[in-house]
């Protein structure tokens, strides 16, 4: 057998061959008091937390709020990509909430990443990752509703003191689908962390016991969700003088099992059951133990032990780790090995230059590092300076300021941006050099239009009530560097209106705004649809939006407001200022208008040649259509009455004459309809071969008079 294998081999029998106290526990005499002991733990517990499914989801939102109690923090953030065999993983926004200083080692590897969070806050040394600033938020509410603008939310968790966090992408099983914060939460695999504060580790001797056997006892408290899971517990007792005489307590759930990783034999006492990592499919069954503290001393007490070397309590966790720096079995006869050469911790420098982040106005560039940070960092720094090394740092109390106007110190201005170069010599290592830049906002414009259609061709100031209205903000000149972005835009009435409000921290407020692609030069666009009940009255206003000018590679963000001038009208009403116009051209055009049709109809008057017929032959009867049938309208294509064949009388009217209505038939001398409708039916000879034939009423085929023929017409009904 493996000789590494024997002392978990002999610790295997122990705990078989333990013996079952018999009796309940007792007033134990035990004042528990810190002890040289560590334990850290891993744990899904959150203190508020929730996950969802989002399985159709092109991106995923995960957002954690860091609580910190020190100014200054380090954390260890890995995010672990989804098992499922996915051809293209989906994106991942993480947004990241701190209270106090954070210097993030962040691990994400083969992850499309978006980091949305406060960089005064938090501070990344990862280029390669996509950043996003977030607004200047004062609530939790408002981190929500920005993330939620952004995509589905999958997880939400508040961690306090936070060391090192492990966040899965794997989708979540029986979990809501919609992510609602609750108290207290378990976020089961999607989330593990560790916090930075150790756990309180007591101990104590108990009083009548003889010996020097010593007792370590974990106690694991129950979770939100109960449910089968393995804590594993790692144990590492320092001793000198073989293995000690020990017995490890672990109380816990039922529903818990355990599995021991040990590196000396000791006696085993647990709940549920458990097993050891060299036979992790070799359960052991446990036994029933007090869940109070004082009956868990009792325990110890009654498996005579003389002391208890280390007791803590603990959430619901994965891992616990156990280290303890005495042994028992009494008094060491030699002290503990001690490391002569400590490995010591090197500077981050990549976190550090990080840190050098420039700021610029007023043609001045300056750069502070706080002296708290740098010595998270482990970093000791024995000069800053910029590329011009006699422009040395000022030490002041609790930071290093750089200062430098653009005229000195190496700077090389062009025509929109400042650069540098800072220089940073640590005491441990060479110097490092971190190239710094500044926009020159002096030789910026920016420019805000309202437009009337999606191809942003012409800019107009005036906009109806129910029109929808395009909003483009530019800057000129262009810098490749640099992009914009929609921090907030409202429309302001005045003081005697509320305001409306299009756009805040980045997220359109309701379904009649939507954000744009960006214009071919990077310029920022929205639409928005004003609605009556938005703008009470036809007004003017003001349409003002706050952009930021953001770059990776640049200096800290850069915050511009534009606005512009609007006249808001009701629907089919003008602008104001073209009221008197528009009055004015309507009346000269009615005017005109009048004017041609006048002469059009005196022209026609004149010039129609009018035929005179004499009274006596009015009614008189035409040989050509003495045998003529009468028709009703329906056979010759008229309608609402059937007319007499042959020429009409005539009645003159102010407009000149024109054919009398002809007299209708009684219905006793209408004719029967006929299916014939050719010329020889209707008692009209046929046209003369050398004459163009033409069906009914006068000939239009030519100039001048119309021409008479013997058939019937069509008269306009007056």
């Amino acid at each position: 057998m493996d000789r590494r294998t024997l002392p978990l081999v002999v610790a295997l029998l122990l705990a078989v061959c333990s013996p079952r106290p018999t009796s309940l526990a007792e007033t134990v005499h035990c004042d528990l008091q810190p002890v040289d002991a560590e334990v850290t733990y891993i744990t899904s517990q959150v203190s508020k937390g929730c996950v969802a499914q989002v399985p159709n989801a092109t991106l995923e939102v995960h957002i954690l709020f860091l609580e910190s109690s020190r100014e200054v923090s380090e954390l260890e953030l890995t995010i672990q990509k989804s098992k499922q065999n996915d051809s293209r993983p989906r994106e991942v926004l993480l947004v990241l909430s701190a209270n106090k200083n954070m210097l993030l080692r962040l691990q994400a590897p083969g992850i499309p990443l978006n980091l949305a969070f406060n960089p005064k806050l938090i501070f990344q040394g990862h280029p390669g990752v996509n950043t996003t600033q977030l607004p200047p938020f004062t609530t939790q509410k408002q981190f929500l509703d920005w993330a939620e603008a952004k995509g589905p939310i999958a997880s939400i968790a508040e961690l306090n003191d936070p060391q090192s966090i492990l966040l899965r992408l794997d989708q979540a099983q029986r979990v809501p689908s919609s992510c609602n914060l609750e108290p207290l939460t378990d976020m089961g695999h999607t989330l593990e962390w560790s916090p930075l504060t150790r756990a309180s580790v007591r101990g104590c001797r108990l009083e009548g016991v003889p010996g020097h056997k010593e007792a370590h006892i974990v106690r694991v408290l129950p979770g939100t969700e109960a449910g089968p899971r393995t804590v594993t517990v790692k144990v590492e007792l320092r001793c000198a003088s073989g293995d000690p005489d020990a017995v490890l307590i672990l109380q816990g759930p039922s529903y818990v099992s355990w599995l021991i990783d040990a590196n000396h034999n000791m006696q085993i006492w647990t709940t549920g059951e458990y097993s050891f990592k060299i036979f992790p499919e070799k359960n052991i069954r446990g036994f029933v133990l007090p869940d109070t503290p004082q009956g868990l001393l009792g325990e110890a007490r009654r498996l005579n032990a003389s002391m208890v070397a280390s007791f803590v309590e603990l959430p619901l966790a994965s891992v616990v780790s156990l280290q303890a720096h005495s042994c028992g079995g009494g008094p060491q006869t030699s002290p503990p090995p001690v490391r002569t050469t400590p490995p010591k911790e090197s500077c981050n420098q990549e976190l550090l230059l990080s840190l050098i982040q420039p700021n610029c106005s007023k043609d001045v560039m300056t750069v502070v590092l706080k002296k708290d940070l740098i010595s998270t960092l482990r970093c000791t720094i024995t000069s800053l300076t910029f590329s011009d090394p006699s422009c040395q740092a000022e030490d002041r109390d609790d930071q290093f300021v750089l200062r430098s106007t653009y005229s000195n110190c190496g700077m090389k201005v062009t025509e929109n941006v400042v650069r540098n170069e800072v220089v940073v010599n640590l005491l441990s290592s060479s110097s490092s050099q971190w190239k710094v830049h500044c926009i020159n906002m002096e030789s910026l414009s920016f420019q805000l239009g309202l437009y009337l259609s999606p191809h942003f061709l012409q800019v107009s100031h005036t906009i109806e009530l129910g029109q929808q209205g395009f909003v483009q903000v530019s800057m000129s000149p262009s810098i490749p560097e640099l992009m914009l972005q929609l921090d907030s835009c409202h429309l302001d009435l005045g003081p005697d209106t509320d305001t409306v409000e299009l756009i805040q921290s980045q997220t359109t407020k309701g379904s009649c705004v939507s954000l744009l692609s960006p214009g071919p030069g990077g310029d920022v666009r929205f639409s928005f649809l004003l609605r009556g009940y938005m703008v009470p009255t036809p007004t003017t206003g003001t349409l003002s939006c706050t952009i930021a000018l953001r770059s990776r590679s640049l200096s800290p963000d850069t915050h511009r407001t534009v606005s512009t001038r609007l006249n808001i009208v009701s629907p089919g009403l003008p602008d104001k200022g073209l009221v008197l116009p528009a009055v004015l051209g309507i009346t000269f055009g009615a005017f005109l208008i009048g004017a041609l049709l006048t002469a059009a109809l005196w022209y026609i008057y004149s010039h129609t040649p009018w035929r005179s017929t004499r009274p006596g032959d009015l009614g008189a009867p035409q040989p050509a259509l003495a045998q003529q049938e009468r028709l009703s309208s329906h056979q010759l294509g008229t309608t609402g009455h059937e007319l007499i064949p042959g020429p009409q009388p005539l009645h003159s009217t102010k407009d000149g004459p024109c054919p009398l209505r002809p007299p209708l038939l009684p219905p006793s001398q209408r004719p029967a309809a006929s299916g014939g409708t050719s010329l020889e039916h209707l008692g009209v000879p046929p046209p003369h071969p050398t004459e163009p034939s033409n069906p009914v009423g006068p000939d239009y085929s030519c100039p001048g008079p119309w021409r008479e023929r013997p058939l019937p017409y069509k008269s306009t009904l007056l």
